[in-house]
């Protein structure tokens, strides 16, 4: 599983058209999105971790007026985000460690966060704290428990891990969030399981 984990960056590098292609269909998580906009404050900066080719949360945010930043350890897709998007901050960068040296109204991690393993999940939420400010929210999506799977994309193997919920619950207290809504396996949201918090 650890060798798999270790290939995600290079899978999207290589195949990001095809990623683009695929994921610039649909929206299905637009009512999540829209519930994360709406409890922001007026003209909200807001951090997309794992924003991929920007498309569809980053565009559907950025003309509502969000000062979106994107980060991708994907140089490919990046490139995607700045050809679209060129007014909006796009930086290559592993989301492991980061640190920008300034905090966000609000952080996405939808369906990238879970590419990462458990282990690395767990050392993200000091990640996310140094980059939310007071009040502000952050959305992510996970499994629906701890442990780790291999899926497919474009016929290689594609990474994913999880925590458990409680534990999830459990970092998200421990960084000083406050969980507003949970829902694991969201049938309106094909399946996903989604998590949206505000930091105390």
């Amino acid at each position: 599983m650890g060798r798999t984990a270790d290939t995600i960056i290079d899978l999207y590098e290589r195949h990001a058209n095809a990623w683009d292609r695929l994921r610039g269909h649909g929206f299905i998580e637009r009512a999540w999105i829209d519930r994360f906009h709406t409890a922001l404050p007026p003209t909200p900066a807001v951090l997309d971790l794992g924003c991929g080719s920007g498309q569809p949360i980053g565009g559907y945010l950025i003309g509502r007026g969000v000062d979106l930043t994107g980060v991708d350890a994907s140089p490919a897709l990046i490139a995607l985000c700045r050809e679209r998007f060129p007014e909006r901050n796009w930086v290559v960068a592993d989301m492991r460690g980061l640190d920008l040296g300034r905090t966000f109204d609000g952080l996405i991690g939808w369906n990238s966060v879970f590419h990462l393993t458990p282990r690395d999940q767990r050392a993200m939420f000091p990640v996310f704290q140094r980059h939310t400010a007071k009040g502000g929210l952050l959305l992510f999506t996970s499994g629906t428990e701890e442990g780790e799977a291999v899926g497919e994309f474009e016929g290689e193997p594609l990474y994913h891990g999880s925590l458990d919920a409680d534990e999830y619950r459990t970092l998200l207290d421990q960084h000083g969030y406050e969980l507003l809504a949970h829902i694991a396996g969201d049938p309106d949201c094909g399946g996903q399981t989604v998590w949206l918090a505000k930091r105390r």
